[in-house]
């Protein structure tokens, strides 16, 4: 019987040898997190930064996965491998991934030039996001040029995850002009491309002219970017090809102008500081037990010590 080989260095030289079994043990470790969590990132990240990352959001039933699909059927018509991560939430009751995302793809599941792997948060500590970085991390490390990140709505989470793509596109509906309204603010920060999809739908014309009085009204800069509102029919595949050509004047245009630099410098810094604060809340939980913890507890308890003054007791080793 063959063994299982559970050692991350092992395994990542697999997956940058094209073993796909490998990488999705890894991408495994990466959602439960832990030590070999953190032997991955080590290994992946000084071999990450020549893959692009596009990231795909919108409201849940605006069709995204299914333009995901006709995207990588647009990208593999001309053998362009992708690898994607549906980011779906987490059972309440397992801890998994909804495999809806994965179901509507399957149309390319034996396709080797495909990767697809749905996410959820699991036991990762720093949540969805932390490990959505890192399993992009990964994916660029052993070579796949084009990172296709899905979403399940436009959430805060979601919003956050769409954050860390290099072009952000979003997936609207004809007629979703309240629900653009509502949640302007987030989608005007991260939209570089709007779609309306469905767009052979009733009310594609003047959800689009929403969309333009959006931007004209929205008080983020678009002088040098304006995000263009393209309608797909994703079932059919009608204006996928356009979709794809603009991600790709997008990406020409913050590579020409070093915005991309900018965003990835950014995003970076962030995920650097959302580490730390993790970490800082681990090392908090620890030392929230214990004999001492204990004695402060039963003092506030006792309105003997207030709650600040008792926090401040015990933090004063935290970063011992």
């Amino acid at each position: 019987m063959k063994q299982r080989i559970t050692d991350p260095s092992q395994l990542f030289e697999m997956a940058v040898a094209g073993d796909r079994g490998a990488l999705a043990r890894l991408l495994s470790l990466i959602e439960r997190g832990g030590e070999d969590a953190r032997t991955i990132a080590r290994l992946t990240y000084p071999k990450s930064g020549s893959g692009y990352t596009v990231g795909i959001t919108g409201a849940p039933g605006a069709g995204k996965s299914t333009l995901t699909s006709a995207t990588i059927g647009h990208l593999r018509s001309s053998d362009t491998k992708v690898a994607v991560l549906a980011i779906d939430p987490s059972s309440p009751f397992t801890g998994g991934a909804i495999l809806g995302d994965r179901v509507r793809m399957q149309d390319h599941a034996t396709d080797a030039g495909v990767f697809i792997r749905s996410m959820a948060t699991r036991g990762h500590l720093g949540g969805l996001s932390l490990a959505t970085s890192e399993a992009i991390h990964l994916l660029d490390a052993v070579g796949c040029p084009w990172i296709l990140v899905e979403t399940v709505g436009v959430g805060q989470v979601e919003v956050e995850i769409a954050g860390k793509a290099d072009t952000t596109v979003v997936v609207v509906n004809p007629g979703w002009g309240d629900s653009v309204q509502a949640n302007k603010a987030g989608l005007m920060e991260i939209a570089d491309i709007f779609v309306i999809n469905k767009a052979d739908r009733k009310g594609a014309d003047e959800t689009r002219r929403d969309l333009e009085q959006m931007l004209d009204l929205s008080d983020i800069g678009h002088e040098d970017w304006r995000p263009p509102i393209l309608q797909t029919s994703a079932v059919s595949g009608e204006g996928v090809s356009e979709l794809w050509n603009t991600v790709l004047a997008h990406r020409e245009f913050i590579m020409a102008s070093g915005k991309l630099a900018q965003r990835r410098s950014f995003r970076l810094r962030e995920e650097l500081r959302a580490i730390v604060e993790r970490r800082l809340e681990l090392r908090a939980r620890e030392i929230c037990t214990g004999e001492k913890w204990d004695g402060l507890e039963q003092q506030v308890l006792n309105h003997t010590i207030d709650p600040w003054a008792a926090a401040d007791d015990m933090l004063k080793g935290i970063g011992a």
